[in-house]
């Protein structure tokens, strides 16, 4: 009987023994399952918003790289598999492509010359942390290269929004004219203007918002328009301006015209903007 009551005594002892210690290992698991699935939710957030961001706001004709999940979840939100450039095996570097979609997976395979040697500047970014995506443009010549024709380019810009604001057929707030002289404003949206500017006088009602994350040398693609001192034929020149740029090509044809409030006309162009496009180059 000792030796039963012993015995009881030790699995009861030891039985204390693991439940005191087991509680917290217990809970160490759940804190770190719960930081995983944290983790995962975060990954996935960016990667739809990505996604949803390129679908709606990347020109049709543009050529993505992208891993192959960032892939998938592209062809999900509608993206032709065609447009995309899948980063794997058998393709070692996204030249070739307009875009690539920097996720997690590819920072860890490029490293610092995902940046520096292949695409330098964020149009876009989605998410925070381990789990940010960036949508960088890449530089088909170099960074270098791409840097100064980006230089380039933002003095056309400012030189270009100067004279729309010198434009005695354009009327605009001072906020538009600030953004017009820092040189923030895409190159096919200032010819647009002028354009317009020349059939009939215009007011520019507002600029468009920059990217969510976007470096701040991207310029605006986006603009709220309307007649200027139209009288009753608010309505005669809204139609005549949008069947103006329906009419248009590539570049110059925008991704988006549609009146607004039966007042304005928004026009959107899309990512990426075009470099050199003021200079013929």
């Amino acid at each position: 009987m000792l030796a039963i009551s012993a015995a009881i005594a030790a699995v009861a002892i030891g039985s204390s023994t693991t439940t005191s210690t087991s509680l917290p290992r217990t809970s160490s698991h759940a804190n770190s399952g719960s930081q995983i699935s944290a983790s995962l939710q975060a990954a996935t957030t960016a990667r739809t918003s990505a996604a949803r961001w390129i679908a709606a706001q990347v020109s049709p004709n543009a050529i993505v790289a992208c891993d192959p999940a960032m892939c998938a979840a592209l062809q999900a939100s509608g993206v032709d598999a065609g447009r995309l450039l899948v980063l794997g095996t058998s393709v070692s570097d996204p030249l070739g492509s307009d875009l690539v979609v920097a996720t997690p997976a590819l920072r860890n395979q490029f490293g610092a010359r995902l940046a520096s040697v292949y695409a330098p500047v964020a149009i876009a970014s989605f998410g925070s942390g381990p789990a940010r995506i960036d949508i960088r443009a890449v530089a088909a010549d170099g960074t270098a290269a791409y840097d100064s024709a980006l230089a380039a380019d933002r003095g056309a810009r400012i030189a270009a929004g100067g004279q729309l604001i010198d434009n005695r057929h354009i009327t605009m707030s001072a906020a538009a004219q600030a953004v017009l002289r820092a040189g923030q404003v895409d190159p096919r949206l200032l010819t647009m203007l002028a354009a317009l500017a020349a059939q009939q006088p215009l007011q520019i009602v507002a600029f468009g918002d920059p990217s969510p994350g976007a470096s701040a040398a991207i310029p605006l693609r986006s603009v709220e328009i309307a007649p200027a001192r139209a009288g009753g034929q608010t309505a005669a020149r809204l139609r005549t301006m949008l069947s103006f740029l329906q009419a248009q090509r590539v570049p110059y044809l925008p991704m988006e015209a549609v009146l607004v409030r039966q007042s304005a006309l928004s026009v959107e162009y899309g990512a990426p903007s075009p470099l050199g496009l003021l200079s013929g180059t």
